[in-house]
């Protein structure tokens, strides 16, 4: 059953009233409901296009964040083969918030990590909602370096709402480890491509996408804090999320034009979970191309365009 968005409410009560219509006809096989219920949809589509023609940061958060859009292990189900799962960090724990390990990326052997959200009550507990702690920026550190040393391109799965806050994640070094990730993303000779699937945020986010090549899905989001942090922050009131959002410039268009993402992938009308396997596709699609653009470049080649990448961020202003 399809989650609606607070501003989708309109939507839901349409769509709603073509499934009741539905249900009945299925229920009295001489009720003819087909004029009806087509009727319904054609409005349901064109609101659908009106509510997303022109979404607000905002609502884009809440499209971000919305629970159904693919995770990242339905990426990596759908776009890799011959998954080999690589568990922790050698020193504390595995964090379940961060999957990662070898496989074939059209035939092509990558290392593949990722944050994973989870998708129900148990398994979203279990990944902590994709909060990774110390152990799992350090596992990640650990499988970027068996990359380097076999000559495997990296690619991460971004979607964070950031690095887990907690006291335990505190005491066993939370800002150290992203420190290492960061620097790791950095010093590694490989080729590193990196989405951001729903929410990059802060340096949670950062730890994993500091690299040669940055896509966005296109209601994704991508910022140093979220818009309910920054109103707190700012005005002592976390209702000014709407306000913040469009401060931050955390949108995907915001960020192309800042340079900070190199491309836009394109979602379905209605956002990613309207439509997961064309998502998935296109985000396949756009992996390959990044690929193809860093093929042939050794490894100093692709430090050196990493860095300079980070070094320009900024430069081109919103003007640009």
């Amino acid at each position: 059953m399809t989650q609606y968005l607070d501003f989708e409410k309109p939507l839901a009560e349409i769509e709603g009233k073509a499934e009741e219509l539905r249900a009945l006809a299925r229920a009295n096989e001489e009720m003819d409901v087909t004029e009806e219920a087509a009727a319904l949809d054609a409005k349901a589509a064109k609101l659908l296009d009106e509510l997303y023609r022109d979404l607000t940061p905002w609502r884009k958060c809440q499209v971000a964040r919305h629970p159904e859009r693919p995770h990242c292990t339905d990426y990596v189900e759908a776009l890799f083969t011959e998954f080999t799962p690589l568990a922790g960090d050698r020193n504390f724990a595995d964090d379940l918030a961060v999957i990662g390990g070898l496989a074939r990326f059209n035939d092509r052997p990558v290392m593949v990590i990722g944050h994973e959200k989870g998708s129900d009550t148990k398994s979203r507990i279990e990944r902590n909602f994709g909060m990774a702690r110390p152990e799992g920026y350090r596992k990640a550190v650990r499988l970027m370096d068996l990359a380097n040393r076999f000559g495997l391109p990296v690619i991460t799965l971004v979607d964070t709402a950031g690095a887990y806050p907690g006291k335990g994640a505190e005491e066993r070094g939370q800002s150290e480890a992203i420190a290492r990730s960061t620097e790791m993303c950095l010093k590694i000779g490989v080729p590193l491509v990196s989405v951001i699937i729903g929410e990059g945020g802060s340096g949670g986010a950062v730890a994993f996408a500091t690299a040669n090549r940055v896509a966005m899905l296109e209601h994704s989001i991508y910022s140093v804090i979220s818009p309910e942090g920054c109103a707190s922050i700012l005005w002592k009131d976390a209702e000014k999320m709407r306000e913040a959002a469009e401060a931050l410039r955390l949108t995907a268009q915001d960020l192309h034009k800042l340079g900070v993402c190199d491309r836009i992938i394109p979602e379905p009308k209605g956002g990613a979970h309207r439509d997961r396997p064309t998502t998935i596709k296109a985000v396949g699609d756009a992996i390959a191309d990044m690929l193809k653009e860093l093929d042939g470049k050794d490894a100093a080649a692709l430090i050196q365009d990493r860095r300079q990448k980070f070094l320009d961020l900024g430069s081109k202003g919103l003007a640009a």
